[in-house]
C-alpha cells in the first residue's frame, strides 16, 4: 500500500468516525503512523536488498567474496589455516595476564 493510500485512509476514517469518541480517532491516527514507518522501513530493506541481487547477478568478485565469507569456499590451490574458536567473553579474572593463576598451570 503507497503512503499516499495510507494518507486517504486515514482521512477516511477520521471522516467515517466522526461520531466516535476522539480517544479512538487518536489510536487510529497513531496506528496509521506507525504503518506508515514500518512500510518506509520495509522499502528501504527492499531497496537494498534489490541492489545486492542486482550485484550478485553482474559481479563475478562479489559473488566470489560471498561464497568465501558466508559458505567458507576456498579456490583450488588456497591455503586454508583453522584455527581454534574464539572464547566467550572473559571476565576481568579470566583475562590473560591479569594475575590470577589458571587451574593447573602452577
Amino acid at each position: 500500500m503507497s503512503l499516499r493510500s495510507l494518507r486517504l485512509l486515514r482521512t477516511a476514517v477520521l471522516a467515517g468516525f466522526g461520531g466516535q469518541s476522539l480517544t479512538r480517532v487518536w489510536r487510529l491516527m497513531q496506528e496509521v503512523d506507525s504503518l506508515e514507518r514500518e512500510v518506509a522501513v520495509l522499502r528501504a530493506e527492499t531497496g537494498r536488498l534489490t541492489a545486492e541481487v542486482d550485484r550478485l547477478r553482474s559481479d563475478p568478485e562479489y559473488i566470489e567474496q560471498m561464497a568465501r565469507e558466508r559458505l567458507g569456499l576456498v579456490k583450488p590451490g588456497d591455503r586454508v589455516y583453522k584455527l581454534p574458536p574464539t572464547p566467550g567473553p572473559a571476565g576481568p579474572s579470566d583475562a590473560p595476564g591479569q594475575g590470577s593463576p589458571r587451574q593447573g598451570s602452577q
